[in-house]
């Protein structure tokens, strides 16, 4: 049982609430952990987290918190599967098509993919905080928000629905990603400029890819949506960038023109880079390199920036 149990920030991101709403519902309604070891702090068993999903629930569905509790103490134990599978269903009298699909992500993302659904933006924004800092923005991208937002673009391609969910987490994303490139806040000059296509608005990969360089201490210049050639360009021209990283989400806006354009300017960078699904690999004009992933675009930056420093120090 000890090896079951979890701690308080492990139930939550779990249900995907914050640990704040835990500690409320231990304090009012009695719904704390059990499990106690000598010497550390008390944990929740699987039947602990059960009566806590029936209280997350029914709480969603507007039932007062009072009554929720109060259903959610009168719950059985449940044996271990149950514990296991409580996490994963959706709330009473909904189907699938109130859930949103996350694949075989992990505990953190259902949890995270749950919050979203209730539009709970401190659920989610502390969700994110505590995985950039225990993996840091590479892993939390690929592990927690990728399957998130993918699910979402999923349900609204089959549905046209989650479009306000969407909204929601997107801007908990970019606030999370600005927080954490503060923190990281390089002191080197900007030596790698983003920017994402013309016409192209996704942004959310860009933003990963700023706030993952400012925690290895790399510099950089974000330009943001659709960014026309011809300001890419004096872009260029003006801060003369180690490297150019271009992103376009979708094939409509990667025209490889904008990518020789770069090329052709002339402080031409070190290394252009043409980010993310758009890109055509037998499209790309000769010294364009498509890297597969946010880790691979994150080195590859890494590379130039460190290359530099030691042809200047030569």
């Amino acid at each position: 049982m000890v090896d079951e149990a979890l701690s308080a920030g492990a139930v939550a991101r779990r249900l995907g609430v914050a640990v704040t709403t835990l500690r409320t519902w231990h304090q009012r309604y009695g719904l704390g952990p059990s499990e106690h070891v000598p010497g550390h702090h008390r944990r929740y068993t699987p039947a602990d987290l059960a009566r806590l999903e029936i209280m997350r629930r029914l709480t969603a569905e507007g039932v007062s918190p009072a009554e929720a509790a109060r259903w959610a103490g009168q719950a059985p134990d449940p044996q271990p599967a149950d514990a296991a599978r409580s996490g994963v269903r959706p709330p009473p009298g909904r189907d699938g098509g109130g859930t949103i699909p996350v694949g075989r992500a992990g505990p953190a993302a259902r949890g995270l993919a749950r919050a979203a659904m209730r539009l709970d933006a401190a659920a989610i924004s502390e969700t994110i905080a505590h995985a950039v800092a225990a993996g840091g923005v590479v892993a939390t991208w690929d592990s927690l928000l990728r399957p998130v937002l993918a699910g979402i673009g999923e349900r609204h391609a089959t549905t046209g629905a989650l479009i306000e969910v969407e909204h929601l987490l997107s801007r908990c994303v970019s606030e999370a990603f600005a927080a954490a490139g503060r923190a990281g806040a390089p002191t080197g000059p900007a030596r790698i400029l983003l920017s994402c296509a013309d016409e192209e608005q996704h942004t959310l990969p860009l933003e990963a890819l700023a706030a993952a360089l400012a925690e290895r201490g790399v510099g950089y210049r974000m330009l943001g949506a659709r960014v026309p050639v011809a300001a890419l360009v004096e872009a260029v021209i003006r801060t003369g960038p180690a490297a150019v990283v271009l992103w376009s989400h979708i094939r409509a806006t990667a025209d490889p023109a904008q990518l020789s354009a770069v090329l052709a300017a002339p402080r031409r960078p070190l290394l252009v880079l043409a980010a993310g699904p758009g890109w055509q690999a037998d499209t790309l004009p000769a010294g364009v390199v498509r890297p597969i992933d946010l880790a691979e675009a994150v080195s590859l930056a890494v590379a130039v920036r460190d290359s530099l420093d030691q042809s200047r120090e030569g």
